[in-house]
C-alpha cells in the first residue's frame, strides 16, 4: 500500500505542535490591511492582528491560490507519496475549487500520482477536527481511499457552534443587517451560528448576554452529540483574542460531558469576518 500524507489550509485553525508531529502541509489563505499582504512568509501574531482591528482597521482576505497549492502537492509527489488534502467549506471560499485545480495539475504531469482533495464543508478548528480524524485513521493503518471514505461519509457530523461578541463585523461580511448589528450593539445581544449541511455560515438564534452565549454552545453540544459522547475522544475550541472565554467553555464542556478541549485562536483570514471576542466549540455529533 503506497504511503500517502494529508494536508490542509490555514484556516484549520490547527496547533502548530500537532501540525509538526503529524508532517501536515499547510497551504496558505492570504490576507491584507490596506496594500499590505500577510500569509505564507509575511505573517502577523494573533494577538497583532486581533489589536489592530480593536484598533479599528478592517482587513480583507484572499483565498489559496493553485500555484502554492500545486507546489506543495509536487514537493509530496517527488517524495514517492499520495496526498490527501482537507479544504476549507467551499461555501465559504474558492480554496476548495483552487486546490482541485492544482491538484489535478500535478496528477496530469505526474501518471501514477494520486491526490485527493476533500471539500470538508468546514471551517475554522472544525476542518481542524476533520483533519484530526484524518490523522486518527492515517495512524491506524487504514489506506488513503478508506480514509476518504470515511471523511466523505461523515462530514455532516463535524458540528460547528459559535457566537461573536460584535455583530457589526458580520454585517461587514454581509451575514447580518445594519439594523441587527446595532440593535444587537444596544441591548448586548449575542448571535449564534453555526456551519450548516451544505458547509455555509448560518444564524441560529440570539441570546442576551456574553456568559449566556458562551453557555449555549455547550447547551447544543449536549443536544447534538448523541452517541458520540461515548466514541469521541476531544472536542476543539478556537477564539478571536478571549482565551478567558473559551477556557470557561472548555471547563464546562469537561464539567458537564466529559470530554477534553484542544484550545487554538482563530486565524487571521476567519478573523477578519468574525472579528475579536469569537468563541467556536467544534466536535463529532448526530447531526450538525
Amino acid at each position: 500500500m503506497k504511503d500517502f500524507v494529508i494536508s490542509t489550509d490555514t484556516t484549520s485553525d490547527l496547533p502548530e505542535s500537532f501540525i509538526l508531529k503529524n508532517d501536515i502541509d499547510i497551504h496558505p489563505l492570504y490576507y491584507a490591511f490596506g496594500d499590505e499582504i500577510y500569509g505564507k512568509n509575511n505573517i502577523l501574531s494573533e494577538k497583532e492582528f486581533y489589536a489592530r482591528m480593536r484598533n479599528g482597521a478592517l482587513p480583507t482576505t484572499m483565498a489559496t491560490n493553485p500555484e502554492d497549492s500545486e507546489e506543495l502537492f509536487q514537493k509530496r509527489v517527488d517524495q514517492g507519496l499520495d496526498v490527501l488534502h482537507i479544504a476549507f467549506s467551499s461555501a465559504l471560499s474558492s480554496s476548495y475549487n483552487n486546490s482541485a485545480l492544482a491538484a489535478n495539475e500535478v496528477m496530469e504531469k505526474n501518471p501514477g500520482s494520486k491526490i485527493i482533495v476533500i471539500d470538508s464543508l468546514s471551517a475554522s478548528m472544525g476542518e481542524g477536527l476533520v483533519v484530526y480524524r484524518a490523522i486518527q485513521l492515517k495512524n491506524e493503518g487504514k489506506s488513503i481511499d478508506e480514509v476518504a471514505a470515511y471523511i466523505n461519509s461523515h462530514l455532516q457530523n463535524f458540528c460547528h457552534q459559535f457566537t461573536v461578541d460584535d455583530l457589526n463585523h458580520l454585517h461587514r461580511g454581509g451575514r447580518v443587517s445594519k439594523a441587527a448589528a446595532v440593535l444587537g450593539t444596544l441591548a448586548s445581544i449575542k448571535p449564534m451560528l453555526h456551519v450548516s449541511s451544505e458547509g455555509k455560515l448560518i444564524p441560529v438564534g440570539k441570546v442576551r448576554g456574553r456568559k449566556k452565549s458562551l453557555i449555549a454552545l455547550v447547551d447544543k453540544m449536549e443536544e447534538t452529540i448523541g452517541s458520540y459522547r461515548n466514541e469521541t475522544d476531544v472536542a476543539f475550541l478556537s477564539h478571536g483574542d478571549c482565551i478567558e472565554d473559551a477556557q470557561f467553555v472548555a471547563d464546562l464542556v469537561k464539567e458537564r460531558i466529559g470530554i477534553n478541549v484542544i484550545i487554538n485562536p482563530v486565524c487571521p483570514t476567519i478573523g477578519s469576518h468574525s472579528g475579536p471576542g469569537t468563541v467556536a466549540l467544534f466536535y463529532m455529533g448526530e447531526q450538525r
